[in-house]
């Protein structure tokens, strides 16, 4: 079977690009030949693989008004729509697998394939299906306000980067994309990595026919070598309001368990200078680390903490603490608690009250962290192996073959 793959990035920026080449090293590995279709850039990866770029949007603030008034040609692009069917014509593919394709590639792309008599699946990672901007969350609270196709109300929330400008261009773009028919006409299988999520897109599409499926992220959890046993609290990844970093800073003024804060953001500063202003003695912030270096941190930690305020999809970072072998204390968000359930950690309705409580629980409790620590890397080893995303993934695409 010959897959293209396409995504926005051909470069690692987070659990989005993980899942796309881990996608591609299965299928590599079972004798599938792939290709890829995403934007040029110097930091793409080589994976010795037929690799077709398009350029990237480069829109700022300042230019990205006048080239909503003036164009929709950025929200379905004809110039990509021609790359994408000469990738085809090329490559010949028999399935296209699309990730993360807003804006950079535009759903145009799945227009080419359309035309061309090959089936689509789409792997959804964030909301940008049913919300303008991708979240659910609307930089204070979950929102779920443009149900019903009011994506109006992304402009009067000033929901999208906390900008009028990117707000207008987002709703314009959901209006161009429910005009055009994009989700009813041009995917014939979406796939989510989490229940939540498909629920939550069946509410938001009542009215529409459309085919879904399960499948969970793959995960080279052989990779990671599992310690049981640690010394402090670890937060690692990005450092923003949504991903509630918040609460750990203020939750570390009710314990005296050592906390370190892996990441960096919009938040690491703000965040830093609370801890200083508090005189907060025991967290840590260790800015971005990768690789060997952030798997030195996680194999020292006693148990990891996710407490987003958003909806999470599929957090990559608790697939890393489970391989790993450590519990996760996360929180009562989108798809988190099917993923930390009752064995794996603990879970909490995200604020600080609560989440210092849990900490204090497991950093007192060594043996129930290591026991759930256990379970967690049994979990890994049971349901994420290559053989099963396999199974899992040919089943999905077998579905829409013509």
């Amino acid at each position: 079977m010959r897959v293209l793959l396409c995504h926005k990035f051909h470069h690692l920026t987070g659990g989005a690009e993980v899942f796309y080449f881990e996608v591609a090293r299965v299928l590599k590995s079972k004798g599938h030949d792939v290709a890829f279709f995403t934007t040029s850039d110097s930091n793409n990866i080589d994976t010795g693989d037929k690799v077709y770029t398009v350029n990237p949007p480069s829109y700022s603030e300042k230019n990205l008004i006048k080239k909503t008034l003036n164009s929709t040609d950025i929200f379905y692009s004809r110039s990509k729509m021609q790359k994408m069917a000469e990738a085809i014509a090329d490559f010949k593919p028999d399935i296209i697998h699309v990730f993360a394709i807003h804006v950079h590639l535009t759903p145009s792309i799945l227009e080419a394939a359309k035309k061309a008599n090959v089936p689509v699946v789409m792997s959804c990672n964030d909301y940008k299906h049913i919300c303008p901007n991708y979240k659910l969350f609307d930089g204070n609270d979950i929102c779920t306000a443009c149900r019903g196709g009011k994506f109006y109300k992304a402009i009067q929330k000033k929901c999208c980067k906390n900008s009028i400008i990117y707000s207008v261009a987002s709703s314009l773009e959901a209006y161009v994309h429910q005009n055009k028919e994009v989700y009813e006409k041009l995917v014939n299988k979406y796939l989510f990595a989490s229940e939540f999520m498909l629920e939550t897109t069946k509410e938001f599409w009542h009215n529409k026919e459309i085919n879904y499926g399960i499948l969970k992220n793959p995960f080279d959890f052989e990779s990671y070598e599992p310690n049981y046993s640690g010394d402090y609290a670890l937060y690692f990844g990005r450092i923003i309001e949504e991903k509630g970093v918040h609460h750990i800073v203020e939750a570390a003024q009710k314990t005296h368990c050592a906390i370190k804060i892996v990441g960096d953001g919009p938040d690491l500063e703000k965040l830093k200078k609370i801890a200083y202003d508090l005189n907060i003695q025991n967290i840590e912030f260790l800015g971005s680390m990768w690789g060997s270096d952030l798997k030195n941190v996680l194999y020292n930690c006693s148990f990891v903490i996710v407490p987003s305020i958003w909806h999470e999809n599929y957090p990559y970072v608790i697939l890393q603490a489970f391989a790993a072998g450590k519990a996760v204390i996360g929180s009562k968000r989108g798809g988190i608690p099917e993923l930390v359930g009752n064995e794996r950690g603990i879970l909490f309705e995200p604020n600080d009250s609560e989440l210092h409580t849990k900490i204090n629980y497991l950093s007192k409790n060594k043996s129930i962290a290591e026991n759930m620590g256990k379970k967690a890397r049994e979990y890994m080893v049971d349901n994420f192996t290559d053989d099963v995303f396999y199974t899992q993934i040919m089943k999905n695409y077998r579905s829409v073959l013509l």
